[in-house]
């Protein structure tokens, strides 16, 4: 049997989803995608993905827990590059043996922090990353 984080997830965004309608007092079947963005919530995915990248930010700049830090590899180029300076990760090898929770954050973490652009990689403060992965999250799902 194949897991779909899909099968998960939608029942949460359905709540989320009955709990937009619920502020503005809508029927059922209102279209909730304009309700979401007037209150400023990202939908449930895009909340997964923002919470394992606040995690990641963390690790990277070393507050993290000591068993998260453990999960992200900084990429360190063999040779002096412009990119050395971009806080890239390496993504973990997938013939590790470790349990499913383990690898799933070690593979995602690494993956959608290296898809954010330099910007939001390299924020000053977590106060600003926060921000800047707040406005291109909710661009990415809700534009």
């Amino acid at each position: 049997m194949i897991y779909d984080p899909g099968t998960a997830i939608r029942p949460l965004q359905l709540i989320q989803n009955a709990a937009a309608r619920l502020v503005f007092n809508l029927p059922k079947y209102s279209h909730t995608t304009p309700l979401l963005r007037s209150l400023h919530w990202l939908p449930v995915a895009a909340r997964i993905q923002f919470k394992t990248l606040v995690l990641t930010y963390h690790a990277v700049n070393g507050s993290g827990p000591v068993y998260i830090r453990d999960m992200v590899k900084p990429y360190i180029p063999t040779s002096t590059l412009r990119s050395a300076s971009a806080k890239r990760l390496v993504p973990p090898s997938l013939r590790e043996k470790h349990s499913t929770r383990w690898r799933l954050f070690a593979v995602l973490a690494p993956r959608w922090w290296n898809e954010l652009s330099d910007d939001i990689r390299t924020a000053e403060s977590l106060y600003i990353f926060h921000r800047k992965l707040k406005t291109h999250l909710f661009r990415l799902y809700l534009d």
